[in-house]
């Protein structure tokens, strides 16, 4: 009996889910009732699930015994705590917000193709082969040179082909700064076995380390206009195109 009950708290809280507008999924509910569940305390009172605070719907159980409106206990014992299903729903829009994931430590650039995943940091780039090029940067008018690991160097490790072919080349990356802007380039563009253009992430300019701009760029050479370039790099995600 009390296991029907868990799966009809769930269920509940995964219909709901599903019936929110995209545009309103970040919002929090307003008060109400629904089948007698208390929906009078707003949604976003319970803290998010994260790796640091994981949630387990499993101990998501209804207690039906309790008074003042149907609630639901997370947890057991002494650590259980009671919330209603808005605090319930709560936690789920929490755990489907961008964003939960670790943190990535500031000054570390992490790459990821599928289930792996490596951190660099400027000292572990600075032991790997270095590139230079020259690039005209159409914001400053000016010419700069950069030095840095080509970016294949760091993507193979994963696992990514170093000479992509047949479902290879279904293959895009996403470059991300620490300010959330994004550039996407497709696997082809970045491989020097299939383009000719040079693309690098680079910890030094015009022969000084970054510094406004760093401590790690993403350069592409080839470029009329440097859009794509990524300073203070901190994300480059691998991804397949279906």
């Amino acid at each position: 009996m009390k296991r029907s009950r868990v799966l009809f708290a769930i269920s509940l809280c995964l219909l709901w889910v599903a019936a929110l507008p995209a545009q309103t999924q970040n919002q929090q509910p307003s008060g109400g009732s629904m089948d007698g569940v208390d929906m009078s305390k707003p949604a976003g009172t319970a803290p998010a699930a994260s790796s640091a605070n994981p949630m387990d719907m499993s101990h998501c159980m209804m207690d039906m015994g309790s008074s003042g409106g149907k609630q639901m206990d997370m947890g057991s014992g002494s650590d259980s705590k009671s919330m209603n299903m808005g605090d319930c729903m709560g936690m789920m829009h929490g755990a489907m917000k961008p964003g939960n994931a670790a943190s990535i430590p500031p000054g570390v650039l992490r790459t990821t193709f599928g289930e792996k995943s490596m951190d660099w940091t400027p000292a572990t780039l600075a032991s790997l082969p270095h590139v230079t090029v020259t690039v005209h940067n159409q914001h400053t008018k000016a010419d700069d040179t950069y030095s840095g690991v080509s970016l294949m160097d760091l993507l193979t490790p994963l696992g990514v082909p170093a000479a992509p072919h047949g479902a290879g080349v279904r293959l895009y990356l996403v470059a991300e700064g620490s300010d959330g802007y994004k550039a996407v380039y497709s696997l082809g563009e970045v491989n020097p076995a299939i383009h000719d253009a040079v693309v690098i992430v680079a910890d030094s300019e015009n022969r000084k380390p970054l510094t406004g701009d760093g401590p790690m760029k993403l350069i592409a050479t080839r470029e009329k206009h440097p859009s794509r370039w990524v300073r203070n790099l901190v994300a480059i995600k691998v991804m397949k195109a279906e």
